[in-house]
């Protein structure tokens, strides 16, 4: 093999990698999906988190209402929110809307995927194959990066667009 098809095959693998690596965004219909993440959990836990951002780039709104996720029972839609000094927890009935031309962020502290009934525990670097359920555009399948136990946002700062 010649050096410039040595050089030429290097480069192309080096700029498929690079475009594997970036290629955690997904498209459904008006709506961009931008870096599904989750949290690591420990050993013997029952319930983790999801996170990611939602953007409408079309005229009509559109609703996340669920999902599923490789090694969980079931996916809900949830919201924190502080009442008083009391930190609440509780599913978004009817779904997230997610209206025209808005980002909606899943994050900790704030909307955020709830995987339930896990049937092992979530390790840092795994990819979790799942998909999301949106009113309109219908089931998309996507891929959760797992994060550190503690994650505030993904390590590579996707955590919003």
């Amino acid at each position: 093999m010649s050096k410039l098809t040595v050089f030429v095959c290097a480069s192309a693998l080096a700029v498929a990698s690079a475009s594997i690596a970036l290629a955690h965004d997904y498209k459904a219909g008006m709506l961009k999906i931008g870096h599904p993440w989750a949290r690591a959990t420990p050993n013997g836990a029952q319930v983790g988190g999801g996170y990611l951002t939602v953007e409408n780039t079309g005229t009509e709104a559109d609703k996340l209402v669920g999902g599923t996720l490789t090694g969980a029972g079931r996916v809900e839609v949830h919201q924190m929110s502080m009442e008083g000094s009391v930190m609440k927890m509780a599913p978004v009935e009817g779904g997230l809307v997610i209206k025209p031309r808005e980002i909606v962020t899943l994050k900790p502290g704030g909307y955020h995927l709830m995987f339930l009934d896990l049937k092992g525990q979530i390790k840092k670097g795994e990819m979790l194959k799942g998909s999301l359920e949106f009113e309109k555009a219908g089931k998309v399948e996507v891929e959760f990066k797992v994060e550190a136990i503690a994650a505030k946002k993904s390590e590579s700062g996707h955590d919003h667009h």
